[in-house]
């Protein structure tokens, strides 16, 4: 049983259809000038519901329900309807760079005649809600009003100026209805419905537009009538085609696929004032800390994934981190337009913009984008700032708060001192491949140092075996502890030492101990959690599948549920389904790379 789908494009999101009818819940979309997002929706019912309809008028109930995703993203539903007699298809396609969406229903008679004599969509549109993390109001609500650039309604928000618009453009020969409730808070409910009773493939396409206000929303919505539904509908299951990934196993590749996509739309996408490209945790406000910006998730996560699917986007969101990004690099969470959101200062978040970076410039073989701009100076701050936070007597850098953005227990931490060993080798090799070879001997001598002063403060003998600890501070203090969005599971991955090295081995035995108290070996998800969110990660997955333990993990994959297919940040160590984080996009991304490279994934 799907409890909920999702589908979106880069200016669109449809974060909660569902399951049990196709019902629209939400829609979303990212506003520059408000800092986050906007929220179309309620709780209590339905934004948009698709229905049909007898001669009558009468609603005809759905007694079962059955969904798939077309090229891996797609939702497409067959809803039996009651008496067994009919069943109604749906299809929810928000095409590829198009400010609106599109649903397209069609009756499916069985033997003999089809009590379907129309089809519709139902909605009610109240309430508009701000959310950058949380959700509050936004404006007075909202309302229709009777628009001639469609000759049918459009809903605005009840503001003192334009934020959006919203509106259908309906097709000929469909009737229109809607109506606001009492007062300026009523809200507005609608109808369109078509009669397919004479039609000849019994559909009816419903097109949706959305904009800064009336004009630019209906003329959104005109766009996609004009090129029509087939068209369309073509272009984006190419375009998703194109970009689609085979690890020769068909479940995996359905995991894998729906993952990438989710990473694609909902880690991403375009402000409807500014058109501004820009990089979020989750346009979905089924995450609890969506539509804002962590370095960490954005370049370490969701980056990587990008990156092997689609190279002029991971262009795009270098631009966008050392553009708006940079002067804040390495704080917390920000806004999207780049001024800090959540303070407090996180070393592995510092080092992410080079890593990913490193990582395009390898994948390109351009190691002369580091000399130039926004990257030159990018790469300068970021390392200005990086002294900073070097202890001269420990060769260790510190940082505040650690990759679950808890305050870290100590300042000293193995694994973001590793990212920094990493970042500043790799520096190292671009600067030497572009020609600078005193800056790269200077970055060379510094990451030498830097692995020293790890393999001398940050090794402790504990019960008889040598292994990496979590942080230590000045004082000869340790703490022994992991955390999956940073574990020391992946020091071998990074290339800081060797996997079969006795300190490595000894290091992973440790956090994979029944004993430990985030382990859950023996539980169906035998994976690890932290102090943040005490059961399994999708993360650690992720890891183990980086750090080669592919049966495992395919094992896993083959049958846990997560948010109905989609990574989240924890789930249930025993039924695999969502605990914490659903709808986790940047964690998709992570998910979705891991599995191209345990597996051996291309086209």
């Amino acid at each position: 049983m799907v409890d909920n789908m999702v589908t979106g494009n880069e200016y669109v999101s449809l974060p909660e259809i569902r399951g049990s009818d196709g019902a629209i819940g939400t829609l979303t979309f990212l506003h520059m000038a408000l800092k986050g997002m906007v929220i179309i929706g309620e709780e209590c019912c339905p934004l948009i519901r698709p229905v049909a309809l007898d001669g009558t008028g009468r609603e005809l109930a759905i007694e079962s329900i059955e969904w798939e995703r077309e090229g891996h993203w797609v939702p497409r539903f067959r809803a039996h309807l009651e008496g067994g007699a009919d069943t109604l298809v749906g299809t929810l396609l928000a095409p590829v760079g198009e400010r609106g969406f599109a649903v397209r229903l069609q009756a499916e008679p069985a033997a003999g005649a089809s009590r379907i004599a129309a089809l519709a969509l139902r909605g009610r549109a109240k309430a508009a809600g701000h959310l950058v993390n949380e959700t509050r109001p936004l404006g007075r609500g909202l309302a229709a009003r009777p628009s001639e650039w469609n000759g049918a309604f459009v809903i605005d928000l009840v503001a003192d100026l334009p934020v959006f618009s919203f509106a259908p453009m309906p097709s000929p020969g469909m009737e229109v209805s809607w109506k606001n409730g009492d007062g300026e808070m009523g809200g507005a409910e609608f109808e369109l419905r078509m009669d397919v009773s004479r039609a000849s493939d019994r559909s009816a396409t419903f097109f949706w537009g959305l904009g800064f206000e009336e004009v630019g929303a209906v003329t959104a919505a005109k766009e996609l009538q004009r090129k029509g539904w087939d068209r369309l509908h073509s272009g984006t299951l190419s375009w998703l085609g194109s970009r689609e990934r085979s690890v020769g196993d068909p479940a995996l590749d359905a995991t894998l696929n729906r993952n990438l996509f989710f990473n694609f739309f909902f880690a991403s996408g375009m402000t409807l004032d500014t058109e501004e490209f820009v990089l979020v945790t989750s346009r979905s406000p089924r995450y609890y800390v969506s539509a804002s910006y962590w370095d960490r998730d954005s370049l370490l996560w969701s980056f990587p994934a990008i990156l092997a699917v689609d190279r002029a986007r991971a262009l795009e969101m270098l631009l966008y981190a050392f553009g708006r990004q940079i002067r804040n690099a390495g704080i917390h969470s920000r806004y999207i337009d780049g001024t800090v959101l959540e303070p407090g200062f996180e070393l592995d978040e510092l080092v992410a913009p080079l890593l990913a970076l490193d990582a395009y410039a390898r994948a390109s073989g351009d190691p002369g984008i580091t000399l130039r701009e926004p990257f030159a100076g990018g790469i300068g701050r970021i390392l200005v700032t990086l002294e900073t936070k070097l202890d001269a007597e420990l060769g260790l850098y510190e940082t505040f708060l650690q990759p679950t953005d808890d305050p870290a227990p100590l300042p000293y931490l193995t694994y973001d001192n590793v990212l920094v060993w990493k970042a500043l080798t790799r520096l190292a090799a671009l600067y030497s491949a572009a020609g600078l070879p005193a800056d790269a001997l200077m970055l060379e001598a510094r990451a030498a140092s830097l692995r020293g002063a790890v393999m001398a403060r940050c090794v402790r003998k504990i019960d008889g075996a040598e292994l990496f600890v979590w942080a230590v501070d000045r004082d000869g203090g340790y703490v022994v502890y992991d955390e999956p969005p940073g574990s020391l599971e992946l020091l071998a991955w990074h290339g800081f030492i060797a996997p079969g090295d006795p300190v490595y081995a000894a290091t992973v035995a440790r956090i994979r101990d029944p004993e430990y108290p985030y382990s859950f070996a023996g539980r169906a998800v035998d994976e690890i959690g932290c102090g943040h969110a005490p059961q399994p990660w999708i993360l650690s997955l992720a890891n183990s599948l980086l750090c080669g333990r592919r049966e495992k993990a395919r094992r896993l994959l083959s049958w846990i549920p997560m948010d109905d297919g989609i990574a989240c940040e924890s789930v249930d160590a025993d039924t695999g389904r969502v605990a914490s984080g659903g709808a986790f996009a940047t964690c998709a991304g992570f998910l979705s790379f891991a599995m191209l490279e345990g597996f051996g994934g291309g086209r």
